[in-house]
């Protein structure tokens, strides 16, 4: 009997984990830089800077769902 995992197990299993991570590692950057570096509000801030972040966010988003779909795509 083999032991082991089968390999479409385990490019399952990976195509799991590598959208769960990219999909958290962006959030949190998305995160830290709207909060922490307090982009994601106009404050004492010119507005240019709210601006410039939620569109290189909608990007960043747009370029990653554009990934995952190619990826669960291809099989």
């Amino acid at each position: 009997m083999e032991q082991g995992w089968d390999d479409d197990v385990k490019r399952f299993f990976s195509k799991i984990l590598n959208s769960v991570s990219l999909t958290l590692c962006w959030a949190i950057a998305a995160a830290t830089a709207g909060i922490y570096f307090q982009l994601g509000w106009a404050g004492n801030k010119p507005v240019a800077y709210t601006l410039i972040f939620y569109i290189v966010l909608a990007v960043t988003l747009f370029l990653l769902v554009r990934y995952l779909y190619r990826t669960w795509r291809n099989g």
